[in-house]
C-alpha cells in the first residue's frame, strides 16, 4: 500500500465515524424534563362573623334552656336578625340586670330578653324599634286577697311583691311600692318558688312567662287584671348607630314577611 493509499484509507474510517456518530445521535430519544406545575389553589370558607346576643335564659317562652341550648322568641327572632346581616348568633346567658353593662362593655353586641325601654335605660343605651308587646302579670297564691293590681296600691297595702332583678316589674314596683315591699331575685323561678314558698304575696312579671310558671307549678294563678303594658325591644351600646339601623332593618323585614308573628305564634299562639 502506497503511502497515498494509507492517507486515503485513514480519511475514509474517520468520515465513516462522523456518519456513525452522527446518525446514533440522531437516533437517541430525546429527554426533557416536565414542567413543574403548581397544584390549584384551595380556598377555605370565610366563617361567618359573629353576633353576640346577651340574654337571660330563664324568662319562657322568650328565652329558656332545652337541653343545653337556649331557645324561644327572642333567640329565634334574633337568630332571623343575625341570618338578615350575614352573621352567625351566639347567645351569651347572665343575669338581667348585667345585660346593658355587658353591652356596653362590649362583652355582647346587643341585650335582648323581654326587655322593655325605660327612661332610666336610655340613660346607658340605645333601643331598637319594638318588636313584640309585653304585659306585666301579677301572680298570686289560689285563694289570695289581692285580687286586682289595685290592691297592691290600696291605703294600708303591706302585701310583700317578689320581681326579678332589673326587670321592669323590678323598677315600677319599687318605684310604686317601696324597697321595703320589694323583693328582688335574680330569676323569675326563684321569685316564684319565694310566692310559694311565702316568703311574698305576689310576684310582678311578664305575662308569658307568667303563663308558663303557672302551667308548671300548682296553686297559683295569675290575675285577670295586668300590672302595665309595654313593648319589648332590643339594646345596643350607646351610639352604636350602625347596629342599631341594621337591626331595625332586620326587623322591618321580618315583620314584613311575617317572620316574627309566626315565631310569636310558634310560642304562644295567636
Amino acid at each position: 500500500m502506497t503511502k497515498f493509499t494509507r492517507i486515503l484509507a485513514a480519511v475514509l474510517v474517520a468520515a465513516m465515524g462522523l456518519v456513525c456518530f452522527a446518525a446514533c445521535t440522531t437516533d437517541a430519544p430525546a429527554t426533557t424534563t416536565p414542567a413543574t406545575t403548581a397544584p390549584a389553589a384551595t380556598t377555605t370558607p370565610t366563617a361567618k362573623p359573629v353576633l353576640k346576643m346577651g340574654t337571660n335564659a330563664y324568662f319562657p317562652p322568650y328565652e329558656f334552656y332545652e337541653g343545653e341550648k337556649i331557645v324561644g322568641i327572642d333567640a329565634e327572632i334574633a337568630a332571623a336578625i343575625a341570618e338578615k346581616l350575614g352573621m352567625e348568633l351566639e347567645i351569651v346567658d347572665m343575669s338581667f340586670d348585667s345585660i346593658l353593662s355587658a353591652v356596653n362593655a362590649d362583652t355582647v353586641d346587643f341585650g335582648m330578653a323581654g326587655m322593655t325601654i325605660t327612661e332610666k335605660r336610655l340613660l346607658e343605651v340605645d333601643f331598637s324599634n319594638s318588636y313584640a308587646k309585653g304585659v306585666q302579670a301579677i301572680i298570686v297564691k289560689e285563694g289570695s286577697a289581692i285580687t286586682a293590681a289595685g290592691d297592691l296600691s290600696a291605703d294600708g297595702a303591706t302585701y310583700k311583691v317578689g320581681v326579678q332583678l332589673g326587670t321592669t316589674g323590678d323598677i315600677y314596683a319599687s318605684d310604686e311600692f317601696g324597697k321595703d315591699r320589694v323583693t328582688q331575685y335574680q330569676t323569675g323561678n326563684e321569685a316564684v318558688a319565694a310566692l310559694i314558698k311565702g316568703d311574698v304575696d305576689c310576684v310582678i312579671i311578664d305575662n308569658e312567662p307568667a303563663k308558663s310558671y303557672v302551667k308548671a307549678n300548682e296553686g297559683i294563678k295569675t290575675l285577670d287584671t295586668s300590672y302595665a303594658d309595654e313593648d319589648y325591644a332590643i339594646c345596643v351600646k350607646k351610639g352604636n348607630k350602625e347596629l342599631l339601623d341594621k337591626i331595625n332593618a332586620a326587623i322591618y323585614e321580618l315583620t314584613k314577611d311575617g317572620t316574627i308573628e309566626g315565631i310569636v305564634n310558634k310560642y304562644i299562639g295567636e
